[in-house]
């Protein structure tokens, strides 16, 4: 498989397969002592195992534990952190950590805890992180924006690329206790053109749906034709569990739920269907 950056948040997976896989996480929060790092390493060896590229939409890191961060908590930090050097002692663990995975991680896009970071402590930790990962591994990690796009080609019989346009965005809002942020992926409908595939986070929700759209199609063998466009529609979870026993912590006392962990695995298969060649989308959680 190979990755090409055509802009900054722009990138492409070129599969030489008429079906792949693809890993979508986000919400990390890897540096925060809740983050549940086995499962997260249970995730990342499946992608190994199964050869899946991972992409991770935001949040990959906490970052909160900072001096002149009103949100830092002295429970919320790792006895490794806990020193002079703490951004510095992040970035240097994390590259430790995720060295056996450089290979799987293609794109990793920001989320509002390392555009905080930039914006108060004037330093880019995941650039960091990333460049840091790059030269001790000889890997190629990208970092994308807080939104981008990802372009998946499937090759079809060898002879025509089957494009999946993906926009990924780290997401905004605090979602909702009844809706689950089904809110966020209609806003999404609304802003985005030419989209097959939508993916957030932010909200620590995980879930998937698809939408369907009338549209106009051509093509040299039918000419004008209505045709029916999917859109899936995806919601990544965190590996931060803050709920616990739900007697205490920030997350309990504001009222919010337990929260679904994980990221999903988007499949993606190119199919012929009389003069037109498409692709099968859909998603799922990790099966382990």
């Amino acid at each position: 498989m190979e990755v090409i950056r055509h802009t900054k948040n722009v990138h492409e997976l070129k599969f030489d397969e008429q079906e792949a896989e693809i890993a979508m996480l986000s919400d990390l929060h890897w540096d925060n002592p809740k983050c549940d790092r086995d499962q997260l390493k249970k995730h990342l060896d499946y992608c190994v195992k199964h050869n899946i590229p991972v992409v991770i939409n935001g949040d990959f890191f906490c970052l909160m534990q900072g001096r002149g961060d009103n949100r830092r908590n002295k429970s919320d930090i790792l006895p490794e952190h806990n020193n002079a050097r703490y951004l510095d002692s992040i970035v240097d663990t994390a590259v430790e950590w995720f060295t056996p995975y450089a290979d799987v991680i293609k794109v990793i896009g920001y989320g509002n805890h390392e555009t905080g970071i930039i914006k108060y402590q004037e330093t880019d930790i995941l650039q960091r992180f990333v460049d840091l990962l790059n030269y001790k591994t000889g890997a190629t990690v990208y970092t994308s924006g807080y939104g981008g796009w990802i372009i998946a080609k499937l090759n079809q019989r060898g002879t025509t690329n089957t494009t999946t346009r993906i926009k990924h965005f780290h997401g905004s809002g605090g979602g909702g206790v009844v809706t689950k942020g089904a809110l966020n992926l209609t806003r999404a409908l609304e802003m985005y053109e030419n989209m097959d595939v939508f993916t957030m986070g932010h909200i620590h929700e995980n879930s998937s749906r698809n939408d369907v759209r009338e549209v106009l199609s051509h093509n040299a063998k039918l000419g004008y034709y209505v045709d029916q466009k999917h859109i899936h529609l995806m919601l990544t979870g965190t590996y931060k569990e803050e709920y616990g026993d739900g007697s205490k912590g920030w997350h309990v006392e504001r009222g919010a739920p337990v929260k679904p962990t994980g990221g999903r695995i988007l499949k993606l298969k190119a199919l012929r269907c009389k003069e037109k060649v498409y692709v099968h989308t859909d998603s799922y959680k990790f099966p382990i």
